[in-house]
């Protein structure tokens, strides 16, 4: 009888989007201030919100985390360095992929305090997109530590989940 290692990674995205025309949503998530904390305070300007799960890590993701976990050179995926992605393209997921595909992308840093991480088994991403920034319809999703395609990406996942319009923040968490 053999027997096979499987590591099994729950993954969840959530998006909470807001109308937020002078910006004061997008301060609050910058500064890391909880979802609670900013719903209770704007509750009238919640839209909606947003969750869906699974993901394929890329090749390049995991052969960074080993890097990393073996003592090895590579960009960490800290606050400094860390990004969340998003795009416009539907093509689907494939782990030898190397970023995102669509012809508009936005890489926004992350809020103040993430990622949090050593607990619970998991990490969590969560990065603000203020009104100005990535409006168009967010179809794909990753974690980078770099700002841009050329950086290593974590994870690729593709979901339609609404087009981001001038005037909105969008708050983006991703847990793996």
């Amino acid at each position: 009888m053999s027997e096979v290692d499987k590591v099994k990674i729950k993954t969840k995205f959530t998006i909470h989007k807001f109308f937020d025309p002078e910006g004061e949503i997008e301060k609050l998530g910058r500064e890391g201030k909880s979802i609670e904390e900013i719903l209770k305070k704007f509750r009238h300007r919640f839209i909606g919100l947003s969750e869906f799960e699974k993901n394929v890590f890329l090749n390049e993701g995991i052969n960074a985390i080993w890097t990393l976990v073996c003592g090895g050179t590579e960009t960490p995926f800290n606050n400094t360095n860390s990004y969340i992605g998003v795009g416009n393209s539907t093509t689907a997921e494939n782990p030898t992929q190397t970023g995102l595909l669509g012809t508009s992308k936005y890489y926004k840093g992350m809020d103040a305090g993430y990622p949090t991480f050593g607990t619970d088994q998991k990490a969590v991403w969560r990065a603000t997109f203020g009104g100005t920034e990535a409006n168009f319809a967010w179809n794909e999703f990753t974690v980078a530590n770099g700002n841009s395609d050329a950086a290593k990406n974590l994870n690729r996942k593709v979901s339609p989940q609404g087009t981001k319009q001038s005037g909105q923040t969008w708050i983006l968490s991703i847990t793996l």
